[in-house]
């Protein structure tokens, strides 16, 4: 039996297409959903133990409603993560002003591919796996965009579902004649507790955390130090963290999985249900954030830090990549959930 792709029509979404993509496993332990309409975000992950299902991913009660593109599932944060001071910021020559939209309507914030629909560009069903890829490219699908920021750009993104592991396979290209300047994130939002009628106490939090970013009114100084009583190098209670912090990531190689690192693991006792997140080296940056309603832990895959356009000028390593035209760039992000006697 193989993987199977099918489509549902979510209720009224406003103006945007409802048509939500899922993956199913052949045994129907697995599913993934996708909703290219508003940023490809994977809205919703289950996976299924011993009768239980387990929604792996939080979703906002009022998603339908207020369609907020970046408080759900697993945002995509493209051409830039985080913020970027006041919005503005210079390159070669030009100075780009773009809207003031984080919550202290201070600063730009998580890009422009999360807020746009994208569109549907691939997807297959084998015995191994199921997938879905979408595209957003600049100049097509947020044309307005273009003089915001130095170039066009084009990423694709792949959500391959295989048994109880979500992959997310990015390509980042450069369409332009000119160079493309980037960052790319993930802001997954992992459900807590893990487990239908499990408790947020029982949650442990661990994460290949290294030197901590010093952070004002939530953007980097350009300084960063081992901070001990910040690091989750050791497993740490999720109901003791208030986090909303940005670290370099330890390269801890991931065993039986080529090309990545262990980036950090959510475990749900005294069930043992364990969350792991592993991406490639280039995701070198990673942000732990406990959201205020304390319902989800994320634990998000950054190719930079915050503001890395106007750090990366500035003499500081924030991670800035830079496209030539007709460029590419890949990277990956693995999550899987497993538990004790599987």
């Amino acid at each position: 039996m193989a993987y199977r792709i099918q489509t549902e029509t979510l209720p009224k979404v406003q103006e945007l297409d409802p048509t939500l993509y899922i993956i199913e496993s052949p045994d129907g332990q697995s599913r993934a959903a996708i909703w290219p309409a508003l940023g490809f975000n994977c809205l919703q992950w289950q996976v299924s133990r011993e009768g239980r299902t387990m929604e792996l991913l939080y979703l906002n009660p009022q998603q339908w409603e207020d369609l907020r593109p970046t408080r759900s599932g697993i945002p995509v944060l493209f051409p830039f993560p985080n913020r970027i001071r006041d919005g503005r910021f210079s390159w070669e020559g030009k100075t780009y002003q773009l809207p003031l939209n984080d919550s202290s309507k201070k600063n730009a914030i998580h890009g422009f591919a999360c807020r746009h629909p994208w569109r549907v560009v691939d997807q297959g069903a084998e015995a191994e796996s199921g997938w879905l890829t979408g595209e957003f490219w600049a100049s097509k699908d947020a044309p307005e965009s273009l003089a915001l920021w130095p170039a066009d750009h084009r990423i694709r993104l792949t959500y391959r579902l295989q048994g109880r592991r979500l992959r997310l396979e990015a390509l980042v290209e450069n369409p332009d004649t000119v160079s493309l300047p980037f960052g790319l994130g993930f802001h997954p939002y992992f459900r807590v507790p893990l487990v239908p009628g499990g408790r947020a106490e029982d949650v442990w939090v661990e994460a290949a955390t290294g030197d901590l970013w010093e952070l004002v009114e939530s953007l980097p100084t350009g300084s960063r130090r081992p901070e001990p009583k910040h690091q989750l190098t050791q497993p740490r209670r999720y109901r003791e963290l208030d986090l909303d912090n940005l670290y370099t990531v330890l390269e801890i190689p991931a065993k039986g999985r080529e090309n990545l690192s262990w980036c950090g693991t959510l475990r749900q006792a005294p069930e043992e249900v364990v969350l792991q997140v592993f991406a490639s080296p280039n995701f070198r940056e990673l942000v732990a954030f406990t959201p205020p309603h304390r319902e989800a832990m994320c634990l998000e895959p950054y190719t930079c830090t915050t503001d890395a356009i106007n750090l990366q000028p500035r003499g500081v390593e924030a991670g800035l990549m830079v496209l030539p035209p007709d460029g590419r760039w890949s990277g990956v992000v693995e999550m899987e959930c497993t538990w004790t006697g599987q």
